[in-house]
């Protein structure tokens, strides 16, 4: 028959170590962990050494003055940041001035975020460092590894290590549940002042200059290069290991096969200079008019 709480803690020597659960220090979460692990383990030496260690590793992480969140003891916080209740700050990773973290925010080991940065609701930054004066909007995911698969000797699918960063530049903006992978052979960068749409997703290995206009539902691949000043409009797709130079334009839906080299704009599928694409538009109806009924 399961023991209740108490009758656990006075019986069990490895329930020392969280002596502690009645008097409030724990998180709410962290005790009902502890109680549900008191009624449904059996009484042996085993499950307590197991528990008792699961909780010390919990008891790392304190309750942070402004905001109320989780942060680890070894995280290094300036004393001006909000980290709010919901959120939580993993070992060492390091928060500067006035940096705000919303509900449910995640910040990984590791991680640096610069002095006044904004990090939404349930926003997930691993595996990078984060500049100044940033705006990260919720659902942002930051540092997780990218898409990258080899195919073995028997034609399996191996998973490529992706061990690198990504590496957010100062006044950056990232738009809702957009997604920033890390490096696998470099470092994913984002120059500083590059303002991001919602829903964009940038590969392993991109870099992107500075003061960039990024729309909405992009998609960049892997490894691809991308100058200072360049807008892409909202849907445009850019091919893996691509190179784009500095002042360019495209315009919506374009499909970036190919280098651009020169400054200037651009468009189609694939994207070629804008004023080439229009020439192409206009030839197309042209044939489709005609090949209406009663045209001639």
């Amino acid at each position: 028959m399961p023991l209740r709480p108490s009758l656990s803690l006075s019986m069990s020597p490895g329930w020392a170590a969280i002596s502690t659960f009645r008097s409030g220090v724990f998180p709410s979460h962290f005790r009902a962990l502890i109680a549900h692990k008191c009624y449904s383990s059996s009484n042996s030496g085993d499950d307590d050494a197991s528990l008792s260690e699961e909780v010390m590793g919990q008891s790392m992480f304190e309750k942070w003055h402004n905001g109320g969140g989780l942060f680890h003891k070894s995280s290094c916080i300036d004393p001006t940041a909000v980290i709010e209740a919901g959120s939580i700050v993993h070992p060492k990773a390091v928060l500067g001035a006035n940096v705000h973290l919303g509900s449910g925010a995640v910040v990984g080991p590791s991680v640096k975020i610069g002095h006044s940065a904004k990090i939404g609701y349930n926003a997930v930054v691993c595996n990078c460092s984060i500049g100044e004066s940033c705006i990260i909007h919720s659902g942002v995911c930051i540092g997780q590894d990218g898409f990258g698969f080899l195919v073995d000797a028997h034609g399996n699918l191996v998973k490529k290590p992706q061990l690198l960063y990504a590496r957010i530049g100062n006044h950056v903006e990232i738009g809702a549940n957009s997604c920033i992978d890390r490096g696998s052979w470099r470092d994913t960068v984002i120059g500083d002042h590059t303002k991001i749409d919602n829903l964009v997703q940038i590969a392993h290995n991109v870099v992107i200059g500075k003061c960039c206009i990024i729309c909405g539902q992009v998609g960049v691949a892997g490894s691809v290069m991308i100058g200072d000043n360049v807008t892409l409009g909202g849907k445009v797709a850019i091919r893996d290991h691509v190179k784009i130079s500095s002042k360019v334009r495209f315009a919506a839906n374009s499909c970036v096969t190919k280098d651009i080299t020169e400054p200037g704009d651009y468009g189609g599928f694939p994207a070629v200079p804008i004023h080439e694409w229009r020439r192409q538009v206009a030839s197309i109806n042209r044939v489709g008019r005609r090949s209406r009924p009663g045209n001639t």
